[in-house]
């Protein structure tokens, strides 16, 4: 292990490609910071989208910094050391901004602690002139920032491809005018609808503890923040999002992700990134395969990535272009029902051993529920594909505690399982080989922004005896192994997703307690259950509903009633349905009349 934190930082930067240097003079320094370990942050692709873009800027000087990991955090300790960046060795307070790219509720803790590890006031109320300014962007932040309110000087929202040279030119300027804290805040406030500053809105409550408002200071203060995305056309001419800094220390091991589409037209009700990246937007097949051979023109090794990989115009051209350039490639999870045998067989050259569905419930009527649009016959014709094609493992998400869901739903989880294997074990009898079948057993948890943002996550006891029972069923099945998440952390996820600044207070009593989260509850002025595990009315004013995506609450509404029959409503049809209201009627229509 390297003696010091320094001289790690220096090894691990020495084995990247495509980090950026640069000169501190004459510039504005930010703090790029992803709460968690480096290995989980380079593989993040929106993370690095962001790198880039601040450092195509002559007046910025960015560098990353990360939560220091089991080899690491002995080392601050023992040298007393401040949180340092990845780039310059600088300590995190040293920087005019830190900036968090956030993508997961559970880093919340971990936003706390970098502070703290930086020696930067982790509540914003108490810093000082000579402090950096504090902010966050990332999808979590654009759900529901409200649990971070206290701790953010102001949120950056939306697509940063879309805001972020708008918001630097607003910040600059403002810093260069010598203004006071508050005074940047309403002078930010003003100028961007992007900007969320907590400091400028003050809350109001219900008796029975819901919230009542959440009020401008001001009349320059917006009253509803638009987070900002690329429009289609836009999205379309520009080349693909891709890595800047490859690494052989992340999962992805010296492999560059591609963006191939962003957003998805699925509709699935209880996925929050399908709704909140609407209009769902891709190239056409010509500008895919020119941004990938460009990709391939740095690196041969590529990460294809999209919320459905599969369902990318162009995808068997792309693939076909980078095997025949001698590169390879990977993908995350792809659609059952736009499998080809084509990427099958690409998968397999490229040396891909585990194909990812995701049928998300085992029964028919469950699937209508979430509006899945995926029968079993498509979910068993892909399998047959996937056995005749090679020897693939498969892995296997399924959602338990979703809305509705009975006792045959969960057995329908099991049942499906093993129709899965006869039909693996029966397409692979011929090459004598049998993959594995591996689930991903996950506890369904409630997001803002969804059809689902009404209803409360299911007991974790509850939770627990499902997770118990398909175990226990599948426990002598040959060539099916289970893993679960744990429903406590289901518990937690839901609580910093679903709550109000009060959930703040929570969070840094938490923080104070070493992570007790126990002991944070117990001392908590509202019990944390009130946001967990209580369905709200769908007149309720809910924390997010000052943040303006263009869905309308009438269209959520409707989704939610039509999942409570098990009826499923069509696929997002950019341009076309204006259901959801992202999409304008050229016609003039009302949103949800077609």
């Amino acid at each position: 292990m390297s003696g010091d934190v320094v001289s790690l930082y220096r090894a691990r930067t020495a084995r990247e490609t495509g980090t950026i240097y640069k000169d501190w003079g004459g510039k504005r320094s930010i703090a790029l910071v992803y709460p968690n370990r480096y290995d989980l942050g380079m593989s993040n692709l929106g993370f690095q989208v962001v790198y880039g873009l601040l450092n195509k800027r002559s007046d910025v000087v960015a560098e990353r910094v990360f939560l220091p990991d089991r080899q690491e955090m002995p080392l601050y300790v023992r040298s007393g050391r401040p949180l340092l960046s990845l780039e310059s060795q600088s300590p995190l307070s040293r920087f005019d901004m830190v900036c968090f790219s956030i993508s997961f509720e559970n880093d919340y803790p971990h936003v706390l602690q970098i502070l703290d590890l930086g020696r930067i006031p982790v509540l914003a109320a108490k810093r000082k002139a000579e402090d950096p300014f504090v902010m966050a962007g990332g999808v979590t932040t654009f759900l529901n920032p409200e649990p971070l309110a206290d701790f953010m000087d102001f949120f950056l929202l939306g697509e940063a491809e879309a805001n972020l040279d708008l918001f630097l030119n607003a910040l600059f300027e403002i810093m260069d005018a010598g203004l006071e804290r508050k005074e940047a805040l309403y002078a930010l406030g003003g100028r961007l609808d992007s900007l969320y500053a907590p400091a400028l809105y003050e809350p109001g409550y219900q008796e029975g503890g819901s919230l009542r408002s959440l009020t401008p200071s001001g009349p320059d203060v917006p009253e509803k923040i638009r987070p900002a995305r690329v429009l289609p056309a836009e999205y379309a001419r520009e080349p693909a999002a891709r890595s800047v800094v490859v690494t052989p220390d992340t999962e992805f091991k010296d492999r560059m992700l591609v963006e191939l589409g962003r957003g998805c037209g699925r509709s699935c009700r209880f996925c929050a990134a399908g709704y909140v990246y609407r209009p769902p937007r891709t190239r056409g097949e010509d500008d895919l395969v020119k941004s990938v051979g460009e990709a391939l023109d740095q690196c041969r090794h590529l990460g294809l990535v999209s919320a459905a990989v599969s369902d990318v115009p162009g995808l068997d051209k792309a693939v076909s272009l980078i095997m025949e350039r001698g590169g390879d490639f990977s993908v995350s999870s792809l659609r059952a029902d736009s499998i080809t045998p084509g990427l099958l067989a690409r998968l397999k050259e490229a040396g891909q051993r585990t194909i990812a569905l995701a049928p998300e419930a085992g029964s028919e009527r469950m699937r209508a529920v979430i509006n899945k649009h995926l029968s079993r016959e498509k979910i068993e014709e892909a399998v047959r594909m996937i056995a005749e094609a090679g020897d693939f493992s498969i892995r296997l998400y399924f959602l338990i505690g979703l809305p509705t869901e009975e006792s045959r739903d969960v057995r329908e989880i099991v049942d499906l399982t093993k129709r899965i294997r006869h039909h693996m074990i029966k397409f692979s009898r011929s090459r004598g080989t049998i993959g594995q079948i591996r689930i991903s057993l996950n506890c369904f948890v409630p997001k803002p922004f969804t059809p689902f943002q009404w209803v409360p996550l299911e007991d974790t006891r509850s939770l627990k005896d499902k997770q118990k029972r398909i175990k226990k069923a599948l426990a002598r099945e040959g060539g099916i192994r289970v893993s679960t998440d744990l429903p406590k952390w289901a518990y937690l996820q839901t609580l910093l997703s679903m709550g109000d600044r009060r959930v703040g207070k929570i969070l840094l009593k938490a923080h104070e307690e070493q992570g007790n989260w126990q002991r944070a509850f117990r001392s908590s002025e509202v019990n944390p259950d009130f946001f967990v595990y209580r369905p709200k009315g769908l007149e309720e004013v809910l924390p997010w509903d000052h943040i303006d995506h263009g869905i309308r609450k009438a269209h959520l509404v409707r989704e939610y009633k039509m999942a409570l029959k098990a009826e499923e409503s069509a696929c997002c049809l950019v341009g076309e349905c204006f259901r959801c209201g992202v999409c304008v009627d050229p016609e003039g229509a009302e949103p949800g009349s077609r």
